[in-house]
């Protein structure tokens, strides 16, 4: 029996974006799309048995078998509601603000942390405290115990070895405003995802001023991609020098035998230091199912399920403390780190993304 319910979001997203201007067909779809959250409405009150509701950002394909082996171990029906890659994380988060008087979802799975703060600022995470000393450090969790971090990527440049010289290649994400490299460096469209999260971080360390300078440049200079995926391709296939992406992209390109290195920016002594940006999970705030979704945060934190995601093709970064296992790629115990205050990030979003909108929004 199937025990998980997911939704095509990329098809429904379509049809939203698709039916300005068409009249009263733009009409049918858009009530088509209501009658399909309907149907997932009513699907997920009519099954039977124990069940749990979760929101999850990352990527179907890396969430689903953690989702299938926690049914196993509990006889806990997930049904999952997954994003698109283009409005990742955002399209969740948007469904919970909205639904707050009626919550829907009782776990978000979240890939980054800013928009999980955005909740949580809001009032709409619950609280659930899941041990007296927790093994994951300080930084990458609430001290109530609205969200936990786990299970990290880092933003890296991935570079081309055959376009780029030995000697030239990148060591700050400031490299990618040089003027040399115009044209022939990636980001993705800084809107959504790891990367929206990664702009509102410079401007909590760096404040306004110089972040936007840092951004003004950034847009002069690279081509600005959909996502983080299609910048780690295009610089495997030799389409562009470098680019900012996630470790989980880089590393497939890396093990498939392409002429990339992956570049931990920023690492001097003087050095701003590598972002990790972590999944989170958190618990919202009424969750119709508050003891299986306990239930599965116990789960999602568990030793087991960050070695597994680790071990994976994302080949994501454990934040446990007490995991000591060989790992694909870097991790904060094994290089500068970026130092930032997520919460302030969370709280400058709003700014961030206006700004981000008005100089990135028509960029392909």
């Amino acid at each position: 029996m199937e025990n998980r319910l997911t939704i095509d979001e990329e098809s429904a997203d379509s049809k939203r974006r698709s039916f300005g201007g068409l009249g009263r067909f733009g009409i049918w779809l858009v009530a088509g799309g209501l009658l399909l959250v309907g149907i997932w409405g009513l699907m997920v009150r009519s099954h039977a048995g124990p069940q749990v509701v979760v929101y999850t950002a990352l990527d179907q394909d890396f969430s689903e078998p953690v989702f299938e082996e926690f049914t196993r171990q509990t006889g806990i029906a997930v049904l999952a509601k997954f994003d698109t890659e283009s409005t990742k994380t955002v399209g969740l988060t948007q469904a919970i603000f909205a639904e707050r008087d009626r919550p829907r979802c009782d776990v978000f799975w979240n890939n980054e942390i800013v928009n999980t703060l955005r909740l949580d600022q809001a009032g709409l995470l619950g609280q659930y405290q899941i041990l007296a000393e927790s093994p994951f450090p300080e930084q990458y969790r609430s001290s109530r115990g609205a969200w936990f971090g786990f299970a990290a990527r880092a933003r890296v440049l991935i570079v081309n070895t055959e376009l780029v010289p030995e000697e030239d290649i990148p060591k700050s994400i400031a490299d990618l405003t040089d003027p040399k490299w115009q044209g022939k460096v990636g980001i993705a469209k800084p809107l959504a995802g790891t990367t929206a999260s990664h702009a509102a971080c410079l401007f909590a360390v760096w404040g306004d001023e110089r972040a936007e300078e840092f951004f003004l440049a950034i847009k002069n200079n690279v081509r600005v991609m959909a996502g983080n995926k299609q910048v780690a391709i295009s610089v495997a296939a030799g389409e562009l020098a470098f680019g900012l992406t996630d470790t989980d992209d880089a590393i497939i390109e890396r093990e498939q035998g392409r002429p990339v290195t992956i570049v931990y920016p920023d690492q001097g002594e003087e050095g701003l230091g590598t972002l990790f940006i972590p999944n989170t999970v958190a618990i919202i705030k009424d969750a119709p199912h508050r003891k299986e979704a306990e239930k599965l945060v116990d789960y999602l934190l568990s030793a087991p399920v960050e070695e597994m995601l680790a071990a994976g093709p994302s080949a994501q970064i454990p934040l446990n403390k007490t995991i000591d296992k060989r790992l694909r790629v870097e991790s904060p115990q094994t290089i500068r780190a970026m130092q930032v205050d997520f919460e302030e990030a969370a709280a400058r979003w709003d700014h961030v993304a206006a700004f981000l909108r008005e100089k990135f929004a028509s960029e392909d």
